[in-house]
């Protein structure tokens, strides 16, 4: 029977939970992730969950932050003048944001802090600094 090896394509049934248990994202009401391991396209402890798995096998892993999105970085949280927000926004801790960097790719930052005349934005991965678990099921492997 075939294993999942690295620089294979995989199709991936999964289920995100934090752990207070609370579901983050799931692929059960969606087609199966497929994705080509070895490519950095995945947190790293998510593909290595997958190597060895043979087709229709479930397993749990539980990845720690350092393979999942990593410690949340004091650097990434910066300070905004409210002037330089646009009009029509109302900023609200835990509201998304978008910004255009400079290559013109797009960032998503999240509303730390709303304080008097400035807001404090944060670029960190909104799951950065959590240990995650992930219920996985291989449905293809090519």
């Amino acid at each position: 029977m075939s294993k999942v090896k690295e620089n294979d394509t995989v199709k991936v049934h999964y289920t995100g939970k934090l752990t207070n248990g609370q579901v983050f994202d799931s692929s059960l009401e969606r087609e199966p992730l497929q994705v080509t391991l070895g490519q950095q396209s995945l947190i790293p402890g998510f593909e290595n969950g997958l190597i060895n798995m043979a087709l229709n096998e479930k397993k749990t892993v539980v990845i720690p932050v350092e393979e999942a999105y990593g410690e949340i970085q004091k650097e990434l949280f910066q300070k905004v003048p409210l002037s330089e927000l646009p009009e029509e926004i109302k900023p609200e801790v835990g509201m998304g944001l978008m910004a255009k960097n400079p290559d013109g790719t797009e960032r998503q930052l999240r509303i730390a802090d709303v304080r008097e005349d400035a807001i404090i934005i944060d670029a960190n991965h909104p799951l950065a600094g959590q240990e995650l678990t992930f219920e996985l099921e291989v449905v293809g492997i090519e």
